[in-house]
């Protein structure tokens, strides 16, 4: 019997409790009876049942819906309540329920019913504590490392506003870690066990994002020969995680505003609305007030998701977090591959957190990975970072090193180019759009510059 679930019977009329408890008793349950009011609530103090048969009517100062009310006061989240009654009414029902009651039944009492009652308890009750292990865990592989200033104060405004409803906005550059922090603001909400659904919204093409988020009708453009939903239907209940959105059209912009504001959206091609309960949480890498004044980002949406803005720091801001960093993704490393633990020197982690990591975090990691592939020993210093990648900052040319005004600018040119290179992850095109440069001419640059790409 030691794992069987248990259940407690409440019932005044013993005959009746004694009966249904041998006939639970047979099915393998670990089961226990109470004669009032008063001693169930003691028995369910002592005993602490997964599910309570509970009569409606009993003699004495507490009556079966007393026993309910005083147990949901004093907070019992394990224990499922079927109520019991041979002369209900439809208000004893629907009090019962509204006051935490799993179920109602009649009597005189069907055991086929009242074991169907008890498995769908103890189903629901397992499935929860898989989600919640399942979500303990992924909590645990999404945490935000890091105790600098600006990540303790971010963590706090997370911990703050993720039970609310409230539209995020998350800015910062790339490889900040602004989808972690959607992740997190998902996971610790009540939606936790909703979907969390994402999109890149620079990955679409823009005549393929209205489609993508909405979904279409049968018949609403060439080729659409069936009816498909769209992100707002998958991610309903839960989040919609809206990455780069600062790279969505005009149009699809003003089908975002309108959601938020009426809560419904059409699919294209359709002519119905559609009830969604999504909360939006948006991301974008780019200067949304300076798109504004480019007319490229609408200003009233802007302020419909600016309601808690997030800005997440580069990681040149917060250098004091780099070692914790670095043991922590050798940790993950570590978790799924079979590399032996390595040691940062001082010297080593000074030289790391002297760098500018223009891509951030996400470079870190990446850096991280690659002197645990590349480096032999169990122990890290400056030139397995040299042979990582990574020079040693003295051995690079600061400006005190440079002759004249063309080197200086050689310099910082390269070094510029490194930086938004890395910020668009390799895309030439897109890194030449952002500073202003034909993509030609860029070429030119990387290639004179010895750029690896």
């Amino acid at each position: 019997m030691k794992d069987a679930a248990k259940i407690l019977i409440i019932d005044d009329e013993k005959a009746i409790g004694e009966v249904l408890a041998a006939s639970l008793k047979d099915d393998g349950f670990d089961v226990a009876t109470a004669f009032s009011g008063r001693e169930g609530l003691t028995k369910i103090r002592e005993f602490a049942p997964e599910v309570v048969l509970l009569d409606i009517w009993m003699p004495g100062d507490m009556d079966g819906l007393q026993v309910l009310e005083e147990v949901k006061k004093g907070g019992y989240p394990d224990c499922q309540f079927v109520v019991m009654s041979g002369h209900g009414t439809i208000e004893t029902a629907v009090r019962a329920v509204k006051n935490g009651a799993w179920d109602f039944v009649e009597k005189p009492l069907s055991m086929d019913k009242i074991n169907i009652l008890i498995s769908n308890i103890l189903n629901f009750k397992r499935e929860q504590t898989e989600k919640n292990a399942l979500l303990n865990r992924l909590r645990k592989n999404i945490a935000l490392v890091g105790e600098s200033p600006v990540m303790v104060s971010l963590k706090q405004m997370i911990a703050r506003v993720a039970s609310s409803n409230a539209w995020i906005l998350i800015t910062g550059e790339n490889g900040t870690g602004k989808e972690l922090v959607a992740q997190n603001m998902h996971y610790l909400s009540n939606r936790a066990g909703r979907p969390l659904v994402e999109v890149n919204c620079a990955a679409i093409p823009k005549d393929l994002i209205e489609s993508e988020l909405f979904g279409f009708e049968k018949g609403a453009f060439t080729g659409a020969d069936k009816a498909k939903k769209g992100k707002f239907d998958f991610a309903n209940g839960g989040t919609l995680f809206l990455d780069e959105i600062g790279d969505m059209s005009l149009e699809a912009q003003a089908k975002i505003l309108r959601i938020l504001q009426e809560r419904n959206f059409y699919r294209v091609g359709g002519d119905t609305p559609i009830e969604v309960d999504v909360r939006v949480i948006a991301a974008t890498n780019k200067n949304l007030e300076e798109e504004i004044k480019a007319g490229r980002f609408r200003e009233d949406l802007y302020y419909r998701l600016n309601v808690v803005p997030l800005r997440v720091a580069p990681l040149r801001q917060r250098r004091e977090d780099i070692p914790v960093l670095a043991e922590y993704f050798g940790d993950l490393f570590l978790r799924h591959n079979s590399y032996r633990r390595k040691v940062f020197s001082e010297k080593a982690l000074q030289v790391m957190q002297a760098y500018t990591w223009p891509g951030n975090v996400r470079e870190l990691r990446n850096f991280v990975e690659r002197v645990y592939i590349l480096t032999p020993g169990d122990y890290v210093d400056l030139h397995d970072l040299k042979f990582a990648g990574l020079s040693d900052s003295a051995d690079q040319p600061g400006m005190e090193g440079l002759a004249t005004f063309r080197d200086a600018r050689a310099h910082f040119e390269k070094e510029f180019l490194i930086q938004k290179i890395t910020e668009n992850n390799g895309n030439i095109s897109k890194t030449a759009e952002m500073i202003g440069l034909e993509r030609s001419y860029l070429h030119r640059k990387i290639k004179s510059y010895g750029i690896e790409v």
